[in-house]
């Protein structure tokens, strides 16, 4: 294939008027110092789009112009090119139909890298241009992640663990290095750039599963099905990350460990626990240094407004109840962000401490020593603390202890595993809490519940029906608008990109204090709470699916049970 010369290109971009001369004079002084195509400096420095350089490419070089994401690539395709080579040159193999192999690359003026596929590939290759990003996700969804790495240690260099020597580790997934180490660099890095919460990395008969937690759902992480010949390295590897005992696999252990990426600093928190078929591992990804607000939170203006005179109270207790993993934690550290000043010492026990917070005092729970939640909080009462706040009450003593605390002039935060507000209520007294200290201590309780957010690239208006609607909320349909998301690349095909809250707060009225003495049920508890202007997790996701923020689906997915705030 004859190729006209690179200066061609910017000549042409100039006719197009895509860029003007002084941009391009200006990209290729940058590419003299780089040493880059002239294209992809122009994309770089932001004075041209990569759609319009390949349009312009693929006319010059009389090449078609794929989108990935909108082909079937075909499995005989994959088989010919492997892993190694497709993540070396990055390209991707799209087609192989009557002895031809359609290869899409992102730089097709690299001679060497065609003449290098044409031979390896034995037979007639046609190439094609795809972007630099769509080749990148495609080598990951069809080779898996760190496919490379498995082939290279499969196909010589023996599996090496490289052990950690400090304790802020620094993860990179750009070498050539063939260890286990790097391939487990690649799955965190993977699960950083798909904004994953968690990771899940599961050892089953004949395969390993390794599933990421994106806004809230499971999603399935190609790897290599070869992987499972290194089972034992790659749990090692993480173990030795977490500061673990490696050679311990009989008992659940936790470590924790932080990584320093280019997006910045991680904290991971990881887990194990054995299986009959080797240990399973869950490490929660946290981001070290996150400011949070009750804004960012998700709190409407009407519960902002309550969260806000609630924070100004001298005493008592606020509860944030829900299940696990419905953001809990994260409320209570934007509530204590809002009230960290120079006038209040606060002092807070927790298990595992999740957020650094700069001027509080934190406690990490240790109960094989014997620092226990109830133990922590007699301590922390000895150092004068104004405001406390205790991870999780769990138990009677613990119970007992806060609602003590409360009484005694103190303001404490604390959560409980419940599925709505008032339930909170019962859950104390069921632990043993006499009816009366819960009605004297408690100030508000709220319960908490994630949504998905509406992705923005691909949002699009939906017809309210009565059907539609129906459930969750009285009102009628009529004139309402709703939104869902369609579903692109920027949000994986979900319709879905980010996470936000909605609230379900109570308020402790002298009529729900006296109900409360009296041990009344949840339901009734929470009827009467409606009464007095309290809004349902429903009824608050029903005002976020009106904003366009949520969907009518994800709202009813987190509210099952919420039913009573559709009919009242």
């Amino acid at each position: 294939m004859a190729l006209k010369p690179m200066f061609l290109l910017g000549e042409e971009l100039v006719h197009r008027g895509l860029v003007t001369e002084t941009q391009l004079q200006e990209a290729m002084l940058e590419q003299k110092k780089t040493n880059e195509r002239l294209g992809k400096c122009l994309v770089r420095l932001g004075y041209l789009t990569e759609k319009d350089l390949f349009i312009v490419l693929a006319e010059q070089l009389k090449m078609p112009f794929v989108k990935l994401s909108a082909v079937k690539i075909d499995s005989e395709a994959i088989k010919r090119l492997p892993a190694k080579f497709a993540s070396h040159y990055h390209v991707m193999p799209v087609w192989y139909k009557d002895g031809k192999l359609t290869v899409c690359t992102s730089d097709p003026l690299d001679v060497e890298m065609i003449d290098d596929i044409k031979m390896l590939a034995d037979g007639k290759v046609e190439m094609a241009l795809a972007s630099e990003e769509e080749i990148s996700e495609s080598i990951k969804q069809y080779y898996g992640v760190g496919a490379r790495t498995i082939e290279k240690m499969i196909g010589g260099s023996e599996a090496t663990i490289d052990v950690a020597k400090s304790n802020l580790q620094e993860i990179d997934a750009t070498s050539g290095d063939s260890s286990i180490s790097n391939f487990v660099n690649q799955l965190l890095l993977e699960a950083v750039d798909a904004r994953a919460t968690d990771i899940h990395i599961e050892p089953f008969a004949n395969e390993i599963k390794v599933r990421n937690r994106i806004d809230g759902v499971l999603h399935e992480v190609k790897i290599p099905p070869q992987i499972k010949q290194f089972q034992s390295s790659i749990i090692s590897r993480i173990k030795i990350m977490s500061n673990m005992d490696i050679a311990e696999h009989r008992l659940p252990q936790d470590g924790r460990v932080k990584l320093k990426t280019k997006k910045g600093e991680l904290d991971l928190r990881v887990s194990v626990i054995p299986t009959p078929e080797g240990e399973t591992i869950s490490i929660r990804l946290l981001t070290s240094g996150r400011v949070i607000t009750l804004e960012d939170v998700g709190f409407s203006k009407h519960n902002l407004e309550i969260m806000e005179r609630m924070l100004k109270k001298p005493h008592g207790i606020i509860f944030l109840t829900g299940p696990t993993g419905s953001g809990k934690s994260t409320t209570l550290y934007a509530a204590l962000s809002r009230i960290n000043d120079a006038e209040r010492k606060i002092i807070t026990i927790e298990d595992p401490i999740e957020y650094q917070l700069a001027g509080v005092s934190q406690i990490q729970v240790h109960p094989k020593i014997g620092l226990t939640f109830s133990q922590g909080l007699r301590a922390m009462l000895r150092h004068d603390p104004d405001v406390m706040m205790v991870g999780e009450v769990r138990d009677i003593e613990t119970a007992e202890i806060t609602i003590r605390t409360a009484l005694t002039g103190h303001l404490v935060f604390s959560t409980l595993h419940t599925n709505d507000a008032c339930g909170a209520i019962n859950r104390l007294v069921d632990m043993g809490v006499e009816p009366f200290l819960v009605a004297s201590s408690l100030e508000c309780i709220v319960a908490q519940r994630l949504v998905r957010i509406i992705c923005p690239k691909c949002k699009q208006e939906q017809e309210a029906t009565p059907d539609l609607i129906r459930g969750l909320t009285s009102e009628s349909a009529e004139g309402i608008k709703v939104y869902v998301g369609k579903g692109c690349d920027d949000c994986r095909d979900t319709g879905y990109f980010g996470r936000t809250a909605i609230h379900e707060v109570v308020v402790m009225s002298d009529s729900l204090r006296q109900l409360t003495v009296k041990n009344v049920s949840s339901s009734e508890l929470k009827k009467h709470a409606i009464q007095e202007g309290m809004r349902t997790l429903r009824q608050d996701g029903w005002e976020k699916i009106k904003e366009g923020i949520t969907t009518i689906e994800e709202v009813l997915r987190v509210t099952q049970g919420d039913d009573i705030g559709g009919i009242i």
